[in-house]
């Protein structure tokens, strides 16, 4: 590209090339930067103004939310802490809202300049993305129920369920912990509600997590402080001197004082931010080791068909549910009474009109706990997120499953139900042997396409607490540094067990052709 701006010169000064030509040689130019080299992390956001930064509104207070006094404006410590970033570096500060799991793989993509929502030093990520020297030391707290006296250390919590944020500092600690099983979830509070409703043992999370959603529920305590973290804001690798100038603009904030009176106003400051003060590049290089990234091997693939095996399961389950009383809701709507048949269609309009994942909230969150303090005063009955996940499901594809069942009924002919009437069949016998067979074969190629979309969509319970084939993916894919095998290997597994259901469909669909339907 450096040789064109000679060839345009010399055709300027000649003044004989086509316009056509010059155009295309300016064109050319001005993408190849006048033959410079490329624009730098840095320049880019100094020439657009503005420092765009990734976070989520998910992790709540105190780190980035929405301010309850001003709608539509967000506030919190790292938001104070992003506009005085932005300040250092001549610029304004421009949020950006992305799930916290994702956070890296989208600043790896561009989506935004930097990353900066309580994102946790640890190897694995910074092998991934370069990242700052820390802002805020954190320690990673185990709380458990006040009531249980055998929860004293994490080292006695093996073979008992502890919860924790997925791809998290503390998730990593879990790991490296025998025995103790994981509970991944997507929010703060939940993993609390599960803790006081006695579905997990105990969880292990940030302490100023813990301080704003744990210790405020008077049935929980903190057991012990496992290990300091720290938080640092992530660019990309190949944007050296952006992460320079975040480094920079960070040491003036933590030794001029700025970066405590950030935390003092937002009650997260602690005698250990003292350590941020003194913090020199030698202490950034130590904390960055980076370890060898993990490679997708035989172990993860294992963990995939398990995930494979409760995705199949749980859908097997729910369709079970879905299909018998989707039956029943068209029976009603078809053959019952006014009654009858208005309570069904408003139950097909309901689950049908508001999103599955919001019903699986509202049931395991809100109503299953309430059903279980209520049956385990007499029976002990214990629900958890596997329950919850097939009732979930199951009531939402039954909505479904009732209007595929209803037009395999409409389907039916009128005069069969006479001819019926006339051989003295009652309305039971006529609705079991000779509309119920026919609808079902009319039904069948919606009801199958229904159980292959109920298997993708079962994927959605990994947020109440369901490790499944999806969950099982996004886990490793952060492992490994890498979407592409976990990604592959997981849509193979999900092919796997959906085609030889649409074939078992096609061959049952021809055999029933070939039947002759009893009238």
């Amino acid at each position: 590209m450096r040789g064109l701006a000679p060839v345009l010169a010399r055709a300027l000064r000649v003044g004989r090339a086509p316009g056509w030509l010059l155009g295309v040689l300016c064109a050319l130019l001005a993408v190849a930067g006048c033959g410079g080299r490329p624009e730098s992390g840095l320049a880019r956001v100094q020439r657009a103004g503005e420092l765009r930064w990734g976070g989520d509104l998910q992790g709540g207070a105190p780190y980035v939310f929405e301010d309850p006094d001003r709608p539509g404006q967000i506030t919190g410590f790292e938001v104070e802490l992003a506009d005085a970033l932005a300040r250092e570096l001549g610029v304004r500060a421009r949020f950006v809202q992305q799930d916290w799991s994702s956070l890296v793989p989208a600043l790896e993509r561009g989506a935004y300049d930097v990353a900066l929502n309580g994102l946790e030093v640890m190897p694995e990520r910074a092998a991934r993305v370069r990242m700052s020297r820390p802002y805020f030391v954190f320690s990673a707290q185990l709380v458990a129920r006040a009531d249980d006296p055998t929860a004293t250390s994490l080292a006695a919590m093996r073979g008992r369920r502890v919860g924790t944020l997925a791809s998290s500092f503390s998730y990593e600690l879990l790991r490296e912990s025998p025995g103790v099983v994981i509970v991944p979830y997507e929010g703060n509070d939940e993993p609390y509600a599960d803790l006081e409703a006695g579905r997990i043992d105990g969880v292990l999370l940030d302490d100023v997590i813990v301080a704003r959603y744990g210790t405020v529920r008077p049935t929980l305590r903190v057991v012990e402080d496992v290990r300091e973290g720290f938080y640092a804001a992530a660019c990309r690798k190949r944007e050296p001197e952006l992460c320079d100038a975040l480094d920079g603009a960070l040491d003036r904030l933590a030794r001029s004082g700025e970066l405590r009176r950030i935390f003092a106003r937002w009650d997260v400051d602690h005698p250990r931010q003292a350590r941020l003060e003194a913090w020199t590049a030698a202490d950034t290089r130590a904390l960055l080791l980076v370890t060898e990234r993990a490679t997708f091997s035989w172990h993860h693939g294992w963990l995939f068909l398990q995930g494979a095996g409760v995705t199949f399961a749980i859908s097997v389950a729910a369709m079970g549910i879905a299909m018998a009383l989707g039956l029943v809701l068209a029976l009603l709507r078809g053959f019952g009474g006014r009654v009858a048949s208005s309570l069904a269609t408003a139950y097909v309009e309901l689950f049908r009109g508001t999103p599955v994942l919001l019903q699986l909230y509202v049931l395991y969150f809100g109503i299953m706990p309430a059903v279980r303090d209520a049956l385990s005063l007499r029976a002990g009955v214990e629900f958890d997120a596997y329950v919850a996940a097939v009732v979930g499901l199951g009531l939402n594809y039954a909505a479904y499953e009732a209007e595929i069942y209803r037009a395999g009924l409409d389907a039916v002919p009128k005069g069969q139900l006479e001819a019926a009437a006339v051989l003295g069949l009652s309305l039971g016998q006529t609705i079991r042997r000779v509309v119920v067979p026919q609808a079902f074969r009319v039904a069948l190629p919606g009801v199958t396409n229904d159980f292959i979309a109920l298997l993708k969509d079962s994927s959605l319970v990994s947020v109440i607490t369901v490790v499944e084939l999806t969950k099982h993916m996004s886990i490793t894919a952060v492992d490994v540094g890498s979407w592409i095998v976990p990604g592959l290997a997981c849509a193979a597994l999900y092919f796997a067990m959906s085609y030889p259901l649409s074939r078992l469909s096609r061959r049952l669909e021809a055999r029933l052709d070939r039947r002759e339907v009893p009238t």
